[in-house]
């Protein structure tokens, strides 16, 4: 009798709130819903865009494996790991330890990630932060070649003032006296008068201008291959993060990088024989 009541004299108004309740529920899973498919977006740009291919792993564990993936991290907890060698990095302090027990057998400054912002490109958005929590030692690298995503050729066209133009593989770009196009995996100048000539790899702050844009390369040339940025070493964290050298010594001690943790070259070369791969990374 009381609920008939209710609907009888205020029918509208109980109906009216009934469904602005379902029409909340209904937006709150869309968004829900939107936000992990946004997320696996960005984690799939990021594995192409950094050429890791282990990212992939990553995100399968990501899509429905949240009970196995809570285990595995419980299981690998510091308490579980005691006696394991570990890496601890501190942003606000700007340091990094490398320890076993309370023992530290390795210490030395870091520079982490800015924290920018960047707006522009394909992609939109990127915010250059150093991830929180535990990581672990996926791989190691001697000489690690670095391969730009989009956000690097943004920066430097932002930086310049130019634009930013996309090369294909076997796209002609003209450039007056010629044009910028591919070939056997390299970006080259194709003059007028038939000569080629290679553009080489990649170079910080140096990268291809055509028209008053900068030229993005394919994935796969050695223009799209930047060595010596990284240093002489890499320790991979996945999702495109590493701890690694630096061509820019003079940063350490700051938050300037674009996520990953960087080590003057001196500092990463010695603790990289120390660490092996399955090592946790705990950084705070």
């Amino acid at each position: 009798m009381g609920v008939s009541r209710v609907f009888s004299y205020g029918g509208k108004t109980v109906w009216m709130l009934i469904l602005g309740f379902v029409g909340a529920a209904i937006l709150s899973v869309m968004l829900l819903t939107r936000t992990a498919e946004l997320r696996y977006q960005r984690d799939v740009n990021r594995m192409v865009y950094n050429d890791n291919l282990g990212v992939l792993n990553e995100i399968k564990s990501k899509l429905g494996m949240t009970g196995d993936s809570l285990k595995s991290l419980l299981s690998e907890s510091p308490a579980a790991a005691a006696d394991q060698p570990y890496i601890v990095v501190s942003m606000a302090d700007h340091h990094l330890w490398y320890k076993q027990g309370r023992e530290v057998l390795y210490e030395a400054p870091v520079a982490t990630g800015s924290g920018k912002e960047l707006v522009g490109g394909s992609s939109g958005q990127w915010r250059f932060e150093t991830p929180r929590g535990r990581l672990t030692v996926k791989a190691k690298d001697e000489n690690p070649a670095w391969v730009p995503p989009e956000w690097h050729y943004v920066e430097q066209a932002h930086k310049k003032g130019l634009g930013i133009v996309h090369l294909n593989p076997g796209q002609a770009l003209s450039t007056g006296d010629g044009v910028i196009t591919t070939q056997n995996g390299e970006v080259v100048k194709r003059y007028n008068n038939g000569n080629t000539v290679s553009l080489g790899g990649g170079v910080e702050g140096k990268e291809i201008v055509v028209n008053g844009n900068i030229v993005v390369p394919p994935y796969g040339t050695t223009a799209r291959r930047y060595m010596g940025v990284m240093g002489t070493r890499r320790l991979e964290l996945g999702d495109g993060y590493g701890i690694h050298g630096t061509d820019h010594p003079e940063s350490i001690g700051q938050s300037v990088s674009h996520g990953c943790v960087r080590m003057r070259n001196e500092d990463i070369e010695k603790l990289y024989p120390m660490v092996a791969v399955g090592t946790p990374v705990y950084i705070y």
